[in-house]
């Protein structure tokens, strides 16, 4: 299997089911570094003072979000760390949805979940409640310090974990502002008939192994070109593997009657639902908007 990035629990009710996070997708672009052509030393980045042009060394770097523009708060290593929420190393389920209630522009990024700690009999008892049920789980996970809004759903015979983006980051269709042309169109039927004869015609069937980046590939065979015509330089890199922590969760498979008992309905729980379950909308500070400038998104 594929290394974890992260280990945990799925939980819902009284129910904790021990699963290990496996990333789903893989980069495959072109990576190039930036070299000194006269040394082929590699060449890093520069903190600058955009309006001295001078270099600033880390420990006068501070962090702020420009509230109006040219005006900052400044906020500290602390103050940033204590608005990062409570990492709590489990995959909490509060709702099961119809999958078609999520919209396409919600989605994200996909993870693999893999039975964890002889977890695999309850993780199959999951799997096929959600396909039985034709739902997906709602839940908050904390990655990374960051909480993120996921969905949980069945494929083939094994789970998958759906980054979603936040409601507050995905803009409404409104903003195209699209005309009557297209929301109210005036189609002849000839003209329908002869889009869906074009649509048959071009039909197939899904080949990924058909599919591939041509700029890659170009650039790759370009560099074995070269590279077996001796055109390559020695360059010193140095690489680090991030050190996960992971959680020891015990299987509560015996808890599933007692969760049916205790567990509120999803009705009830959401009038009185908590900041981890509802994010409250944040109160203004000032009348003025805050600027959405990139300033603020820089890591924490």
């Amino acid at each position: 299997m594929a290394r974890a990035i992260w280990k945990g629990a799925i939980s819902f009710g009284l129910v904790h089911i021990p699963v290990a996070l496996v990333s789903a997708t893989a980069s495959h672009g072109v990576d190039f570094d930036w070299l000194d052509q006269r040394s082929m030393d590699p060449v890093g980045y520069k903190r600058v003072n955009k309006v001295t042009g001078k270099e600033v060394t880390k420990e006068h770097i501070v962090k702020g979000v420009e509230y109006e523009k040219g005006r900052y708060v400044v906020l500290s290593e602390e103050e940033i760390r204590s608005a990062h929420p409570l990492s709590t190393q489990t995959i909490d389920i509060f709702a099961f949805v119809d999958s078609q209630q999520i919209p396409l522009q919600n989605i994200d990024t996909p993870y693999f979940l893999a039975p964890d700690k002889r977890g695999g009999k309850v993780y199959a008892l999951l799997r096929e409640t959600l396909t039985s049920t034709d739902k997906v789980a709602l839940a908050h996970v904390v990655l990374h310090t960051r909480q993120h809004l996921a969905a949980l759903m069945p494929l083939e015979s094994a789970l998958v974990l759906v980054m979603l983006r936040w409601p507050a980051e995905v803009r409404s269709l409104d903003e195209l502002e699209l005309g009557a042309d297209v929301t109210q169109p005036q189609l002849a039927k000839g003209e329908l008939q002869m889009a869906k004869r074009l649509v048959q015609d071009m039909s197939a069937d899904w080949e990924p192994e058909q599919y591939r980046d041509s700029f890659e590939d170009k650039i790759n065979a370009l560099v074995e070109k070269k590279a077996r015509a001796g055109k390559i330089e020695d360059v010193e890199t140095q690489a680090g593997e991030e050190q996960r922590k992971s959680a020891d969760i015990i299987d509560l498979t015996e808890m599933l009657k007692r969760s049916l008992g205790s567990r509120p309905s999803v009705k009830a729980s959401a009038k009185s639902a908590t900041p981890a379950t509802r994010r409250a909308p944040a109160k203004p500070a000032s009348k003025k908007a805050p600027s959405k400038k990139s300033t603020h998104k820089t890591r924490a």
